[in-house]
């Protein structure tokens, strides 16, 4: 397993640094600004191998340009973004490796047409999901569609329970209050909530998370459970009808909770 750490960004963003023991060398997720970045590898004496993009909104991206001005690395990110900063642009089911694990990518749209996520296939493997899945979340609709979504969180589904889930930002306590209205006697969250504001308290990253944990957490993950669909139901009549419908009316319930 790689070495994966957080640098802060923004007011709530996580640019993930990913590393092996064995080399000073380092890649980068989602760089959306440069100066953290910088500071990072100076402080830990790494040199910047490579930058992997998930979709193209700003507050992942921009730090790019400055990160590659002096810098002859790879950007690799999804193929037909707007974001005009890619190298090496990344398809559904593409396969890249770094620091000798394969990396599989697969195009996520909803959050964007553009997204996608990295899975780096190890023995435990790691997903670095951009916007799409967060700690009992998931991204807004800003392009896709319920049914785009919905297919990704059946792909982050049907992986490995023990995954562990980098998503960038920390919206963890908030996605939780949700998931606690949606299931207020799901004990799983509830013991999730206290876990994290300790953690927060102690100015500590919720993440990551696991796929396990958020099949247990994650609204957006068990559309299929008696419980959150009679919650949707509830919010929106029309959900009972599909378990698209039942994503479809937590996300706009979310939109205005």
């Amino acid at each position: 397993m790689l070495n994966v750490t957080p640098i802060s960004a923004f007011d709530d963003n996580y640019i993930w640094a990913i590393h092996a023991p064995e080399t000073a060398n380092v890649f980068v997720v989602d760089p959306g600004q440069s100066e953290p970045v910088e500071a990072f590898l100076n402080e830990h004496d790494l040199n910047l191998a490579g930058i992997l993009i998930t979709h193209h909104h700003y507050d992942h991206t921009d730090g790019v340009a400055a990160l590659t001005a002096e810098r002859d690395i790879p950007v690799y990110g999804p193929e037909e973004s707007p974001f005009e900063g890619i190298t090496d642009p990344l398809h559904n089911d593409s396969v890249l490796e770094i620091f000798g694990l394969p990396i599989i990518i697969r195009a996520v749209p909803g959050h964007t047409l553009d997204h996608i996520s990295y899975l780096i296939d190890g023995v435990t493997p790691q997903l670095f999901c951009g916007d799409t899945l967060f700690l009992a979340g998931c991204g807004r609709l800003f392009e896709g569609s319920p049914e785009q979504m919905l297919a990704a969180m059946h792909y982050f589904r049907d992986l490995p329970d023990s995954t562990l889930v980098y998503c960038t930002h920390e919206y963890s306590m908030a996605n939780l209050a949700f998931a606690a209205a949606v299931e207020p006697d799901n004990t799983h969250i509830l013991n999730c909530i206290d876990t994290c504001r300790t953690l927060r308290q102690e100015n500590k990253e919720t993440l990551p998370s696991t796929i396990e944990q958020e099949k247990r957490v994650n609204p957006y993950m068990r559309t299929d459970q008696p419980d959150v669909i009679a919650a949707a139901t509830d919010y929106d009549p029309q959900a009972s009808g599909s378990e698209t419908q039942v994503f479809a009316a937590l996300r706009e319930w979310k939109n205005n909770f």
